[in-house]
């Protein structure tokens, strides 16, 4: 599929955002080195071909910079021949191998379930592709700090999907907070509150015909088919998934330490939730109350702190928005969130008309195209691995403590959980014994 003479439009409205994030964003990173050329056809692949493959990856991608789909890549006959319909006929393939060794492949963007993001992002890194990588970067937190290696090593371009960042009404609301409009921010409090379905209860059967199950456990453990642990209910699975936390809620885990201006780990996370409403065979929790501190340089005024909360199974939303970040300051307050919603209050309460010049909303399209800019060393990135990693990893933190139980004490040097040996087994996981998609630094 080429990209060269369809809906302008909306590439001018990416460009235009894009544009503004440039000028206006201080977390923009470094362009890398070996970048491609301005006038250089960029031929990629899409990785996963779920509905967020097809929908956002090949659907979404910005028109009339210069890219050709070459690939799309699924262990499911269907999705991979639907893609590669919707792709203008790019080859569809069941392996990823067999892109990675394509030389000609100069990048690739992965929507598969969270347990092969990092490993498929390292694999293409290592075979000197540039990478989108869909949220949560990681499916544990030890493998967001061998994602960022990667990417180090490599010198290659990865962007992170959390879109805000490449959003000029988030770009600017932040800058907004980073310069006072609500005095010293302190506190900020976000939120995943929506209704899911249950998933119901299931026995080990066979998968569908056309469905290589080997190919989509990868480096997981071997355990056996499931139909409700298979599309898309993979997120509710330890083995496979990260939970709401880690589905929708890295968006506002990401927002809430941006705005904040937080650039490490928190040092104590405090977590109380599980399964209260769900009797169902999913594993993750459906309610979770988390609170992050974060003590800076330990004096009063220095420390910060991050709350977040889910649930899954209500549509009473705080500002009635599903999901959305509260910034509490000195001054005033601010909330936002990805619906497109903006409100700004004084130390009074009273509201304030203060506006960011467009709505901040999510623009995923504005993402790709920071990637884009980023590989021909046009831009620099908005959400690179280190980014990634320190706003995916509130997710893992969040749900270590439901799963053991308890509150602890995290070292940010040395990204270990102090004097809890439970909790800190939970930050890596296990793999298949000798299978070739194991990350590389394990």
């Amino acid at each position: 599929m080429t990209n060269s003479e369809v809906n302008r439009r909306e590439f001018l409205r990416g460009s235009g955002a894009a544009a503004a994030v440039a000028a206006a964003s201080p977390v923009l990173t470094s362009v890398p080195a070996r970048a491609a050329g301005a006038n250089d056809r960029i031929r990629f692949a899409v990785i996963g071909c779920g509905g967020q493959g097809r929908r956002s990856h090949i659907g979404r991608f910005p028109q009339g910079v210069n890219t050709e789909i070459a690939y799309v890549c699924d262990p499911d006959e269907n999705r991979r021949a639907q893609a590669s319909g919707e792709a203008g006929g790019a080859r569809p393939v069941d392996d990823l191998r067999k892109i990675l060794e394509d030389t000609s492949v100069d990048a690739v963007t992965i929507a598969t379930p969270d347990h092969w993001h990092t490993p498929a992002a390292i694999l293409a890194l290592d075979a000197g592709k540039h990478v989108y990588l869909e949220k949560p970067c990681s499916h544990n937190f030890r493998e967001g700090r061998l994602l960022v290696e990667a990417a180090r090593r490599s010198g290659r371009v990865l962007q992170h999907g959390t879109q805000a960042r490449s959003s000029r009404g988030f770009v600017e609301a932040v800058q907004m907070l980073h310069e006072g409009v609500i005095g010293d921010v302190l506190v900020a409090r976000a939120w995943n509150v929506q209704k899911r379905r249950n998933i119901g209860r299931e026995r080990p059967g066979s998968p569908p015909d056309g469905f290589d199950y080997d190919l989509w456990l990868g480096p997981a453990p071997r355990v056996p088919f499931q139909k409700n642990r298979h599309h898309y209910s993979w997120h509710w699975w330890y083995d496979f998934g990260t939970g709401d936390l880690g589905n929708d809620g890295v968006h506002e885990f990401d927002m809430a330490r941006w705005g904040l201006g937080l650039d490490s780990h928190p040092t104590q996370v405090a977590v109380a939730g599980g399964k209260f409403f769900f009797d169902d065979d999913q594993e993750f929790p459906d309610t979770v109350t988390a609170t992050f501190d974060y003590p800076g340089g330990g004096s009063v005024g220095d420390r910060r702190q991050l709350v977040f909360e889910m649930r899954i199974w209500s549509a009473n939303h705080p500002y009635d928005v599903d999901g959305g970040v509260e910034f509490l300051g000195t001054g005033g307050k601010m909330i936002f969130s990805r619906r497109g919603r903006f409100q700004l209050w004084d130390e009074e309460n009273r509201r304030l008309e203060k506006q960011p010049s467009v709505v901040p909303r999510m623009d995923m399209t504005s993402n790709f195209l920071t990637w884009v800019k980023a590989i021909r060393g046009q831009a620099g990135l908005t959400a690179d691995a280190e980014t990634a990693h320190l706003s995916t990893s509130l997710c893992h933190l969040a749900n270590i403590g439901v799963r053991v139980g308890r509150s602890f004490h995290f070292d940010p040097a040395a990204e270990r959980i102090s004097g809890d040996e439970e909790a800190d087994a939970l930050l890596a996981r296990s793999y298949r014994k000798g299978h070739w998609a194991i990350p590389r630094g394990v």
